[in-house]
């Protein structure tokens, strides 16, 4: 049936026992296309009823559904005319693997970051009632978008939206198991089933009952929400305004239909909890979900496969940090709901009195990082470069004002693959070095890594963040270890290629190229970023031309504060500066996306080539490839 689903409006046709073997269909096609492409599995085998049941009781797109986080909107995409490009999902000019407006209007709102749907579904209520329409206004939450701080302030805000249902669907776990006393409560609430069809039914009741009078129409529902306080023994989300409904089952399409329609009906604002088990129908996905919830291609069969022996960035550092902290008793690790990919499962097992897990709350991670510092412990927040993001207002006044001497291990900097605008890491390293008494280290291998998170922790003062890849490292700089060096120059020449982090060993290679051409250049590779010191400055001088290649955006980047430094000192030669020029990236493989942007080494050699058009100045850049 699946291949049929033109619109949301096909559904209609389909009984019950139809739908749920279409949800059967929707699983089978999002583990087919995810062994192949990758993707986020998990979480959306989780929510295939919901997606289902919200398409065939509203009217999409005039009623607009927001998914929070929009990793989860497969069964969503698959439903709403996109089955015939699925397969190209997360692919390069494939459809994208969050919701975005720009490819279907059924996308509402683009949601690649956690805790945004409900002020997105306040201000689209809201939006509604201003232009008097009768359009609903969904929002799909998970409890581990509900820890952050984002969600509570738009729940302040939605008592007078009565066009606004929420589905809070617990499966008790965000990318890593969903922590914090929110959670608990939550999760507590879960109450027998039987109350749902009671609840529903005494509604119904109350509704159709003649003129008995009010007196005894309050009495009914005094005495209903006399057992609601007994059975949740709590009254958050009424007292907020909402009309509540809990415990449904998420894999339950009746029960789904019977909340769904309850929710339309009311005159307020309605919140429904719906329990799913994330993994849905998929036994290695159900019995593993943190594994599952982002993945590379996979056999269906024998699963994920798991390499002990396979490193990256993140497990380097994961295993350095254990290394400094076994002698170190100051040494705490935080991070915000993403444990697994920061590399911090050793950390939490060694060291559990020192490891904090805050859920999606990368704001409060970073004053409650400066709160530990001020007291005197050593405070390590690792993070991806895209979350950092939301933390910028708390770096600058809660940290950096004060001069807190707190660790920002920035992970995933730089490009970072197959999904897309929302999560590149580009932006750090612009609004890093634009704050006072920042110190930013930029490892190019695992050796400077571990080498700079000593040198961060005892060696500097104040704020200070190291930023590195996604991925492993590149094998032709596995031998660089310039972690107490703010730079290194390699070669001689008057011709420079300046660059940090990954893109050291992509200068390298062009390097090497360039000399197969006749053409000698230098590469300058920047340990230390910012600040700049002017020995980096003064040896820049030397040189007659300076190529900047920097993996991240140009406005605002390291290249820019370079070039500015230079040109303030008398720098007289000439620069070419290669960044992200105020653009964002689209999905598609690292390297591909390197290519595209103009960063990768064929690129540098090209473009260095290119500039050398001078036949007196090949002449004289030619050197003897023995000596």
């Amino acid at each position: 049936m699946l291949s049929t689903i033109e619109s949301p409006d096909d559904l209609n046709l389909l009984s019950i026992k139809e739908l749920e073997a279409l949800c059967k269909e929707i699983r089978k096609k999002i583990i087919e296309t995810v062994s192949c492409n990758g993707g986020h599995l998990a979480s959306n085998l989780g929510v295939v009823e919901i997606a289902v049941a919200l398409h065939k009781e509203f009217n999409s797109p005039n009623d607009k559904i927001i998914w929070d986080v929009g990793h989860q909107c497969y069964a969503h995409k698959l439903l709403t005319g996109r089955y015939n490009v699925f397969d190209s999902i997360r692919k390069q000019n494939g459809i994208s693997g969050f919701t975005k407006p720009f490819e279907s209007e059924h996308d509402v709102f683009i949601s690649g970051h956690a805790s945004t749907s409900l002020s997105a579904a306040c201000g689209f209520a809201r939006a509604e009632i201003l232009k008097k329409t009768s359009n609903k206004i969904i929002a799909v939450i998970g409890d581990g978008a509900l820890t952050g701080g984002m969600a509570y302030e738009a729940l302040n805000n939605v008592s007078d939206l009565n066009n606004l249902i929420v589905i809070l669907n617990y499966n008790d776990m965000s990318i890593s198991k969903t922590v914090g006393g929110f959670s608990r409560y939550i999760s507590n609430m879960r109450a027998n089933q039987a109350y749902i069809s009671t609840r529903v039914a005494v509604e119904d009741v109350l509704d159709k009952i003649p003129l008995v009078g009010e007196i005894a129409k309050n009495k009914i529902r005094d005495s209903k929400e006399a057992i609601k306080k007994i059975v949740y023994k709590s009254d958050f989300f009424t007292d907020l305004g909402f009309s509540f409904l809990s415990s449904v089952d998420g894999h339950n399409l009746s029960e789904l239909f019977q909340a769904l329609n309850w929710a339309n009906q009311t005159d307020k604002p309605a919140l429904i909890q719906v329990f799913t088990k994330k993994g849905k129908g998929y036994s290695k996905a159900e019995n593993n979900p943190d594994l599952y919830h982002g993945v590379g291609p996979f056999n269906i069969k024998y699963g994920v496969v798991t390499s002990k022996s396979k490193s990256s960035f993140s497990t380097v550092f994961g295993r350095e940090l254990c290394n400094l902290a076994d002698k170190d008793e100051k040494i705490c690790a935080i991070t915000a709901a993403m444990e697994q990919g920061t590399g911090l499962c050793n950390f939490r097992k060694n060291f559990p009195d020192r490891f904090f897990d805050v859920g999606i709350a990368e704001e409060h991670a970073v004053t409650y990082a400066a709160g530990l510092g001020a007291n005197g412990m050593l405070p390590v927040f690792a993070v991806y470069s895209t979350f950092l993001q939301r933390s910028y207002d708390q770096i600058l006044h809660d940290a950096a004002i004060q001069n807190e001497h707190i660790l920002l291990c920035v992970d995933r900097a730089g490009i970072v693959g197959e999904d897309g605008e929302t999560h590149q890491g580009v932006f750090d390293t612009a609004f890093l070095t634009s704050i006072p008494n920042m110190t930013v280290y930029s490892p190019c291998n695992y050796l400077e890594l571990k080498g700079m998170l000593s040198r961060a922790l005892y060696k500097t003062n104040g704020l200070v963040s190291i930023r590195y890849p996604k991925g492993e490292e590149d094998t032709i700089v596995s031998n660089f270890d310039d972690s107490y060096c703010d730079y290194r120059v390699i070669g001689k020449s008057d011709i420079v290629i300046v660059t940090y982090g990954r893109l050291v060993g992509q200068a390298i290679r062009a390097k090497k190229l360039l000399l197969n051409n006749g053409i000698n250049v230098a590469v300058m590779k920047l340990g230390k970023i910012c600040p700049i010191e002017k020995e980096v400055l003064y040896e820049l001088m030397k040189f007659r031309k300076i190529f900047f290649f920097e993996e991240g955006i140009k406005r605002g980047g390291i290249g820019e504060h370079m070039i500015s430094d230079l040109v303030e000192l008398g720098f007289n030669g000439k620069w070419n500066l290669t960044a992200i020029d105020n653009s964002f990236v689209p999905q598609s493989r690292i390297y591909s996306a390197l290519e595209s942007l103009g960063l990768d080494y064929k690129s540098m050699m090209e473009k260095i080539i290119s500039d050398c058009v001078n036949v007196r100045d090949r002449k004289a850049l030619v050197v003897n490839e023995r000596g």
